[in-house]
């Protein structure tokens, strides 16, 4: 059946339906991933938006145990091709078969290439995915124009508080759920700490009062200044002595709380091949992102953190220390998941500040 892309300038990209047949309108992004296309669409942070993969064949080791979360999380999916044969000893399905049953608008056929150079010159903007051929511009692009992503953190956080248990002598850190991947949880089990993971809007103090060797802050959806509520916590947790460590959205609100500004981004960061600089060494690191917004390094007072981290094509902040405090943030996924696992290290060096290194 065929099915179209319209987005709210009015271009329009034919292509042919894929999983559910639903129209659906949303934000619309790009990921340049090669592999890990699974963890993408299970990844909390794409919560209201539609993912284009720039890589033209998607699905050639069909469907995995490697699900970021419960579910899948976009509103749509748009690829070039889909493979309908998969081969892989782990093979489960296929993507269009998981699409189906998780109920995600698809689209095949559609020229990525063109699209996401689109979306480079013109910036990240709304469209539709319907199999409807006689729509009518005039009605649906206000309807396409005026969708928000709004706040959707409470969407796809934990409903309950629940504990991965560690081993003996291992570090009790607290993860903060704002769309955790599963991944940020792992990583720290598979280094002992015991994990107890809390819905986004738990308060402060009863996190605090759990005592914790460490708070992790975590990834997750949509823009940093609609999570007005979260940011005060995020500030008490600030005021305590506990080490903390914020990942992506965790190191936006940490931004936000400590009195610094965040931007949205022309097109944003999505994919498993971002450089990052380390401004202390030197170094160069390539990371996994997600993320539409970034922290305005200029409006951080340096006297409350210093920049360390900065992205190498366009300069944008992606990370901080914070002065006189226990406390590092960054914008990328030292998890990865899909991604390199360049920057895994920031596990170990939250782990040495938790024991007093």
């Amino acid at each position: 059946m065929r099915a179209y892309l319209i987005l709210e300038d009015g271009t329009v990209f034919p292509g042919y339906c894929a999983g559910s047949e639903k129209s659906v309108i949303s934000e619309i992004v790009f990921n340049t991933s090669m592999t890990g296309y699974l963890e993408v669409l299970t990844d909390p942070s794409y919560a209201g938006q539609t993912v284009a993969m720039t890589y033209p064949l998607i699905g050639n080791y069909g469907i995995t145990p490697d699900m970021e979360s419960e579910r899948a999380w976009p509103r749509g999916y748009i690829v070039k091709e889909l493979a309908k044969h998969p081969s892989n000893y782990r093979c489960e399905g296929t993507v269009e078969e998981f699409l189906k049953a998780q109920n995600i608008t698809g689209i095949t056929g559609v020229d990525t290439r063109a699209l996401t150079k689109h979306l480079r010159k013109k910036g990240t903007m709304n469209g539709m995915i319907t199999a409807s051929a006689d729509y009518d511009l005039e009605k649906i692009l206000p309807m396409i124009r005026a969708y928000k992503v709004g706040e959707v953190v409470s969407q796809v956080t934990c409903s309950e508080k629940y504990v991965l248990p560690g081993a003996k002598g291992g570090c009790r850190v607290a993860l903060m759920d704002y769309g955790a991947k599963r991944s940020i949880a792992h990583s720290l089990n598979r280094r002992g700490c015991e994990v107890a993971v809390y819905p986004a809007d738990t308060p402060a103090d009863e996190v605090l009062r759990s005592s914790p060797d460490g708070i992790m802050l975590s990834n997750g959806p949509g823009d940093p200044k609609a999570c007005t509520k979260i940011i005060r916590e995020v500030r008490k947790l600030y005021d305590s002595d506990i080490p903390i460590f914020a990942i992506c959205l965790g190191h936006q609100l940490m931004a936000l709380a400590s009195g610094a500004d965040t931007r949205r981004l022309k097109y944003g960061h999505r994919g498993g091949n971002h450089p990052v600089k380390d401004l202390a060494d030197g170094r160069v690191y390539i990371s996994s992102q997600n993320h539409g917004y970034a922290v305005d390094a200029a409006a951080m007072d340096p006297a409350v953190a210093k920049e360390a981290f900065v992205n190498v094509n366009d300069g944008t902040n992606e990370g901080f220390v914070y002065t006189g405090k226990k406390i590092f943030t960054v914008q990328f996924h030292p998890e990865a998941s899909p991604g390199p696992q360049d920057t895994g290290y920031l596990f170990d060096r939250f782990i040495e500040m938790m024991k007093g290194a």
